[in-house]
């Protein structure tokens, strides 16, 4: 019989209890480790930056540019009826068509002459409660953008000679205002700066860098209009009007955050 043999293997397992405690262990090791990856992450992501979140002041400005306006436009326009839509329509280019060629002879360019609105409407008479077919009414309006402001007294001395009867308001534009704009921005952020920077010297602080900008555009304002009376065309020797297209104000408001420090 060999002695180094032994002939009983005794095999001790562990207690249910302490494989369930090892197991928790496990787990939150393993949810420590993932939480400590994740901080570093983040204190990496925020080097150089700071975790606090700084504190800011938000002021508002106002800046205003006056502008002299260099686009003229006006509605000029012929309303007619006639028994017929033919004769309506007849009377109505014969008319139109001397508009446009007159407005050509002002070196008005075609582009700047738009057809705004051509209708053709049936006009009725009511006599105790009948109704009965008067005639056709025709209407056609074309929209005049006048770049040399020495044609707007001919263009509106046209109401008179061809004797038109549809005639909307003369207004006056800035064709490319974005310059004025960014003038009225540069004073409002101007006026921002400084009332942000007096407000934080009264309260014992020190105006950091700019951290957000806003800005709204109140656009241009509504210039006044000329009127011609509907349906009252005037005759050749009528006097055309003189016109001044003042100036008009480019309005820009700003709000801006400043830190504090």
């Amino acid at each position: 019989m060999d002695t180094n043999q032994h002939p009983y293997t005794v095999k001790i397992s562990p207690p249910p209890w302490m494989m369930g405690v090892a197991t928790v262990v496990g787990i939150i090791f393993v949810a420590f480790l993932v939480a400590q990856t994740r901080n570093v992450w983040r204190t990496y992501a925020f080097i150089g930056r700071s975790s606090e979140t700084p504190h800011t002041i938000a002021i508002s400005g106002e800046g205003r540019v006056t502008a002299i306006p260099d686009i003229a436009t006006v509605s000029l326009g012929m309303q007619v009826e006639k028994k017929s839509v033919a004769d309506a329509q007849r009377q109505n280019t014969e008319t139109m068509n001397k508009l446009l060629s007159r407005l050509t002879a002002l070196a008005i360019a075609k582009e700047d002459i738009t057809t705004t609105e051509y209708s053709v409407y049936p006009q009725y008479d009511y006599d105790n409660g009948r109704q009965a077919l008067r005639g056709y009414q025709v209407s056609q309006q074309v929209r005049i953008k006048i770049r040399d402001f020495e044609k707007i007294t001919p263009v509106l001395g046209l109401i008179g000679e061809l004797s038109l009867n549809q005639v909307g308001g003369l207004s006056f534009t800035i064709d490319d205002p974005e310059e004025f704009r960014q003038q009225a921005r540069i004073k409002a952020l101007e006026q921002a700066k400084k009332k942000a920077a007096a407000l934080a010297q009264a309260a014992g602080v020190r105006l950091g860098r700019l951290v957000s900008f806003s800005e709204s555009d109140s656009g241009m304002p509504t210039p006044y209009p000329v009127y011609a009376a509907r349906g009252m065309g005037g005759g050749a020797d009528m006097a055309a009007p003189e016109i001044a297209a003042g100036s008009q104000e480019v309005n820009v408001s700003v709000t801006v955050s400043y830190e504090l420090e």
